[in-house]
């Protein structure tokens, strides 16, 4: 039983001014694994001002004093990558191969390309008389999610880390345990105290506080676009930079050519991953209309192969993360066989012999029409949908159709015709013919999937203010 009562504040473990207590649930045995506490204003006040007068000398630190320590906190990350990765498999359910690989290794790379990106990065530059300095935004608040925690933790700590930044984080109340091995992970690194914090609580408290905090200079959350509205809403008055990371309901496009079997393939597995808990996962997926069935048989095929059980063997897909989600996804699946579409694999229910756990079948609809509900709203569960089109150019239209716009996906034998598709997808991030992650590859959306981008060397500039110096360098006479 894990139990973590305190928060990190001023670079020591504190208790809370006004905790409450919080279960955290097993979603592979659906029983309590851990306590923390929530926290209140009080904590947040506390750890706001930690950060504030830590920002003082922390952003005058120069470029190599901060290499120094992103590479200290990645030593002492690689030394708990075990633990890290226990804490991810026990508190949202991820596999324990992926929970070693991609979820571990999702941290590991953000601080790693952090620390590259920040050596040479120009902090300064001169334009004829004038020099544009960058500098550091400020205080920061992280609002992260718990599908792939130490994933959107990292991506915003390691460079405001790199750009002299002070921050306080509030991970996700349901999935907290690796959020506190990376506090101590940071605190064994030497980071100075106060650069940054860690407080519990629920959105409704600790989040609207951090979000309305007239001394958090930016507040970047990652989560769903009803919770990126409302800390956009908190933050309007206080005139803060807001940074959304919201939801996705990313199209993938198959063209019909001699690759359309793999595309569908590769397809599918992605949705399977983590549970389809991925607010980028290819759910929406357009087929020529000729080929629907084709499709929906090497997805049903797909589905049919995974294995779903207990994330601590050698299941390839685990539960979902609670008893809300799984409710949520059966109700869309629901809604999908309700609404008319063709259900090929999956269905309501938990799979067969598996009484205990948010565990949910890999699910296939095929014919699926775009004003169909599971077409439009984001699941966020193991549920590809598969819509016909009856050329590329509406494709592209159905692919757009979408209040959404974080990512895209595009597949074929013709890589020129699969680059004319991607230029027209109204997305953030376009993956061709399910190319590997890059993580120096700008993360972020259009459109209702929220503000700024993440990763690599984009990543920076949304922490950054940009000062301009006239006269720096005086005019020759």
């Amino acid at each position: 039983m894990r139990e973590y009562g305190q928060f990190y504040i001023g670079g020591q473990w504190v208790d809370p001014a006004q905790g409450r207590p919080h279960d955290v649930v097993n979603p592979a045995t659906e029983q309590v694994a851990g306590h923390i506490a929530l926290g209140a204003q009080a904590d947040v006040d506390a750890a706001v001002e930690a950060a504030r007068k830590a920002f003082v000398s922390y952003a005058e630190t120069s470029v190599a004093e901060r290499v120094d320590l992103l590479k200290a906190i990645l030593g002492e990350y690689k030394n708990r990558a075990d633990d890290l990765a226990a804490a991810v498999t026990e508190e949202m359910g991820a596999p324990a191969k992926l929970a070693a690989t991609a979820q571990v290794g999702m941290g590991l790379g953000h601080l790693a390309t952090a620390a590259k990106v920040l050596a040479d990065y120009p902090f300064a530059e001169d334009r004829g008389t004038t020099r544009i300095v960058r500098e550091p935004v400020g205080v920061c608040a992280f609002i992260t999610p718990w599908n792939w925690p130490l994933n959107q933790i990292t991506c915003k700590v390691a460079p405001a880390l790199a750009t002299g930044c002070t921050m306080v984080l509030k991970p996700s109340e349901e999935a907290p345990f690796s959020a506190y091995v990376l506090a101590e992970i940071i605190d064994a690194a030497g980071l100075p105290a106060g650069v940054f914090n860690l407080v519990n609580g629920d959105g409704p408290t600790v989040g609207a506080a951090l979000a309305a905090h007239p001394d958090v200079d930016m507040i970047s959350i990652t989560g769903s676009t009803r919770a990126g509205v409302e800390v956009a809403r908190a933050a309007a008055p206080t005139v803060k930079r807001v940074h959304q990371e919201l939801g996705g309901k990313s199209p993938n496009i198959i063209l019909d050519d001699d690759a359309f079997e793999k595309g569908v393939k590769l397809g599918a597995a992605g949705v399977w991953s983590n549970s389809g808990q991925s607010c980028n996962a290819p759910t929406r997926m357009l087929v020529p209309a000729a080929r629907m069935d084709e499709a929906a048989a090497i997805a049903k095929a797909s589905a049919e192969k995974v294995t779903v059980g207990d994330p601590t063997g050698d299941a390839k897909m685990g539960p979902v993360v609670s008893q809300a989600q799984w409710d949520k996804i059966q109700g869309l699946i629901q809604q999908g066989i309700d609404e008319g579409a063709t259900l090929a694999a999956g269905g309501t229910g938990r799979p067969d012999g598996l009484d205990t756990g948010f565990y949910v079948k890999p699910t296939v609809f095929a014919d699926v029409t775009n004003e169909m509900t599971i077409a439009r709203e984001e699941i966020f569960g193991p549920v590809l949908v598969i819509l016909p089109y009856d050329s590329v150019d509406q494709a592209v239209e159905i692919g757009n159709d979408t209040p959404y716009g974080l990512a895209a996906y595009v597949s074929g034998s013709d890589q020129d015709a699969v680059r004319k598709v991607a230029s027209r997808l109204r997305a953030g991030q376009v993956n061709l013919n399910s190319a590997p992650v890059d993580l120096n590859a700008p993360f972020g959306g259009y459109k209702q999937s929220g503000n700024g981008r993440e990763w690599g060397e984009i990543a920076f500039g949304d922490f950054l203010e940009t000062k301009a110096v006239i006269g720096y360098t005086p005019a020759e006479d």
